[in-house]
C-alpha cells in the first residue's frame, strides 16, 4: 500500500516527493500515530500522481535555473486532484522518467518555461504541445486539459485551440525541439556528499519494504538535523538530502543498529517491477542470481518486468514482458513464456522499443539478458562520436531568423509561431503587421534579423 502525502513526527511535517511505502505488515496501532496518515490501496488512481526529478536536484546533473527550492514552489500550484497522470521533470537527470505521465512538464533552457508532452489515457502515442508553458501557468493548464477531456481530443492541435480559448496563459514560441541528452543510469545509493558540508543518502531494500518503526524513526532523524524532505525514486528507494557532516556518524549508526545494507549493486538498483508482484520480484532475483554467478555487469542499464494483465509504459532501457497463459481445457498447464525488448539505443527517452525475442522459457532469459548487455557496452559511446560529428557539420551551419531586440525572443520561420495561428514556413516578411512579440509583445518592427551558427 502507500502511504500518502505526509507523515507527521513532533511538531514538523515531512513531505515525500513521490510514491510507495510497501509495509511488512500492518498494525492499527502503529499507524494511529500519524494523525494526517491516509493509506492507498497499491495501483488505486487518482490520488499521488506527480511524478517530479525533485529527487534529482542538487545531486545529479540539472538544468541551471531548476533547484530544489523552485520544485517545490512549482509543486504548491497542484492543489486539486487530477485523474491525469503528472510528470514535472528536468531533462538532464536520468533517474526520474520523462514522458510516462499523460501530461509531461519538461524544463526548456529558457528559465520558467516548459516542454509539455501530452499522452492521453486513450493515446497510443506522445505529441509535443506547440508553445512553452510558463511555470506559474502549469496547475492552470493541466486543469484545463483535463476539463476538456469530454471533447474526446484526438490530436495536440485540438488541445491547444481548446486551452486556448479556455484560458489566459503567458506561453513563449518553440524556437527549438526538445534535446534529451544520454546518461547512463546513476547510482543512486549510500552516503554521498554535496558541496562542502553536507550529505545525501540513498536507501535501497530489496523486497522494496519499509517497516511503520523504521518510518517513524527515520522522521525523527530527520526532524533532529532539519530535514523537512524525504524524496522517493520511481525506484522504490529512499534519498535523504541535506544531511550535516556532523550527523553523518549518527547516520550510519541508525542504518548500521537497523541492518540496512547501502552495498547494493547495480545488479539489483536498477529494477522496476509492479508493485507487490510476488511473481515479479521471484523473477528479478532469479535474473539478478544469474547475473552475479556469471560476474555480468549491469551499470549504466535499468530493466522492468511487465504484467500482462495491464496495460504497460515503458521506461526502462530492457524490458522483460510475460505474455498472457493461453486458455487451456482442463487440467492441462503451460509453461509462462518472456519477449523481450529494449529500448533504442537503450536509451528510454527514446520512446521506442525494439522486440530482441519472442515467447521464450524463463531459463533463456539470463543468457538473453547477458547478450543484451554485452550489446549495450558495445554500443555505447558511438552515439556521441555520431552526435560529436554532427555538431561539428552544424558549426558551419548558418541558419537566419527573426529576434526581439526587447527580449530576444526568436521566430524562426521553420517553426511559425501558433501562439498567434503563424503557421510553419511563414516568411516573417509575410507576417501581417499587426504580429507581436509573443513574450513581451513588442511590435514587428522591433524584431531584426540576426545569422545563428549551428
Amino acid at each position: 500500500m502507500r502511504i500518502r502525502r505526509k507523515f507527521r513526527s513532533k511538531n514538523d511535517f515531512f513531505w515525500v516527493s513521490t510514491r510507495y511505502f510497501i509495509t511488512k505488515k500492518i498494525n492499527q496501532e502503529e499507524l494511529s500515530q500519524f494523525d494526517k496518515l491516509e493509506l492507498v490501496e497499491a495501483d488505486d488512481t487518482g490520488t499521488e500522481n506527480i511524478v517530479s526529478s525533485y529527487v534529482c536536484a542538487d545531486i545529479f546533473p540539472s538544468t541551471s535555473w531548476l533547484t530544489g527550492d523552485r520544485y517545490l514552489y512549482l509543486l504548491e500550484q497542484f492543489r486539486s486532484k487530477s485523474k491525469l497522470k503528472i510528470n514535472l521533470t528536468d531533462p538532464k537527470q536520468r533517474l526520474v522518467p520523462l514522458f510516462t505521465g499523460n501530461i509531461n512538464f519538461i524544463a526548456s533552457e529558457h528559465e520558467d518555461y516548459w516542454y509539455l508532452y501530452v499522452r492521453l489515457p486513450e493515446w497510443k502515442n506522445t505529441q509535443m504541445y506547440p508553445a512553452l508553458i510558463y511555470s506559474w501557468d502549469l496547475d492552470k493548464v493541466e486543469t484545463a486539459i483535463e476539463n476538456i477531456l469530454q471533447e474526446e481530443p484526438e490530436t495536440i492541435e485540438m488541445i491547444f485551440d481548446l486551452v486556448s480559448d479556455a484560458i489566459d496563459t503567458n506561453n513563449r514560441t518553440v524556437d527549438k525541439p526538445l534535446e534529451v541528452p544520454f546518461y547512463p543510469f546513476p547510482y543512486f545509493e549510500g552516503m554521498n556528499k554535496i558541496g562542502m558540508d553536507k550529505y545525501w543518502l540513498g536507501l535501497y531494500w530489496r523486497n522494496n519494504k519499509y517497516d511503520i518503526s523504521f518510518l517513524k524513526e527515520m522522521c525523527e532523524l530527520c526532524s533532529e538535523n532539519k530535514i523537512g524532505k524525504i524524496s522517493i525514486t520511481p525506484w522504490k528507494s529512499f534519498v535523504v538530502k541535506g544531511i550535516p557532516k556532523e550527523s553523518k556518524l549518527v547516520w550510519e549508526k541508525f542504518l548500521g543498529k537497523r541492518g540496512i545494507n547501502v552495498r547494493h549493486s547495480m545488479l539489483e538498483l536498477n529494477w522496476h517491477i509492479p508493485v507487490a508482484n510476488k511473481d515479479a520480484l521471484n523473477l528479478k532475483k532469479y535474473l539478478v542470481s544469474n547475473f552475479d554467478q556469471n560476474d555480468i555487469s549491469t551499470y549504466g542499464l535499468t530493466f522492468g518486468i511487465t504484467d500482462y494483465s495491464k496495460a504497460a509504459y515503458y521506461f526502462t532501457s530492457i524490458v522483460v514482458e510475460k505474455n498472457k497463459q493461453p486458455e487451456m481445457i482442463g487440467n492441462f498447464q503451460t509453461r509462462d513464456t518472456y519477449n523481450l525488448l529494449y529500448a533504442k539505443n537503450f536509451d528510454p527517452n527514446t520512446r521506442q522499443y525494439i522486440m530482441h525475442v519472442q515467447d521464450v522459457d524463463k531459463v533463456e532469459l539470463p543468457g538473453l539478458l547477458m547478450e543484451l548487455s554485452q550489446l549495450y557496452f558495445d554500443q555505447l559511446g558511438s552515439e556521441k562520436e555520431v552526435e560529436k560529428e554532427a555538431e561539428t557539420k552544424k558549426e558551419t551551419t548558418e541558419l537566419e531568423v527573426y529576434q526581439c531586440t526587447d527580449c530576444l525572443t526568436i521566430y524562426d520561420e521553420s517553426f511559425g509561431d501558433i501562439t498567434q495561428n503563424i503557421a510553419p514556413k511563414t516568411v516573417f516578411n509575410d507576417l501581417p503587421e499587426s504580429y507581436e512579440c509573443s513574450l513581451c509583445e513588442a511590435s514587428k518592427s522591433s524584431f531584426q534579423k540576426v545569422v545563428l551558427v549551428k
